[in-house]
Parts: C-alpha cells; structure tokens; sequence
C-alpha cells in the first residue's frame, strides 16, 4: 500500500510499517488517518515518546517498559488502559506505526 507523505510515496513492510523512519508531524496525520485514528493530545504525548525512544535507543520500548517509563512522565494516567483506548490495534505496535517509526522487535518492541 505505502504512503504519501509530503508528496513522497514511502515504501512499507507487510503491516505498513514503514522501511524507513519519518520523523515529520506529516507523517504522523497521514499513518494515523489510514489507521482510523483521531488524533488528540494523548496521542502526541505517545508518539514524541516513541520518537525519543527510537532515537535514544534505536528501537521502541516493550509494551510493559512503554507503560512505566509513562507513568513516570504523566503520572497522573492510567497508561494501560489510556494505551489500549489510544491505540486499539496492539498499542505498542499501532503507535509505532502511527508515530513514522519501523516494526518493532518481537511482539512490541523491545
């Protein structure tokens, strides 16, 4: 399938992962829009985490590191539970996608 992101067609793996991470806000509205996700401020708090993540460690956290390191940012949200109504679809897996980021390790990153 791919998208387009700022008029670029960018290739993806068989989940829509794409091959290539894209760290534009662009990217974001365009995966998030395919994905039938609406995005709101949580989402945001979410994907600039996985962002940093990635960044930092050049892969995206487990879905039980995802929720702890979280907490210690917004503590004032039940993450596992605001993780799974953010991102229905497999939270560590569907955020990653949304946030422009490549598949994971393992079941959700690690």
């Amino acid at each position: 399938m791919g998208y387009t992101i700022n008029g670029v067609e960018c290739d993806v793996d068989e989940e829509n992962f794409l091959l290539e991470a894209d760290f534009s806000d662009e990217a974001v509205t365009v995966i998030a829009a395919a994905e039938g996700v609406a995005l709101t401020d949580d989402h945001w708090v979410v994907i600039n985490y996985l962002r940093e993540k990635y960044r930092d460690d050049g892969h995206t956290p487990n879905f039980r590191n995802m929720t702890k390191e979280l907490e210690e940012i917004a503590p004032d949200q039940d993450w596992k539970k605001t993780l799974y109504d953010l991102f229905p679809q497999q939270p560590a897996r569907q955020a990653a996608r949304i946030a422009g980021l490549t598949k994971p390790y393992g079941k959700g990153g690690y």
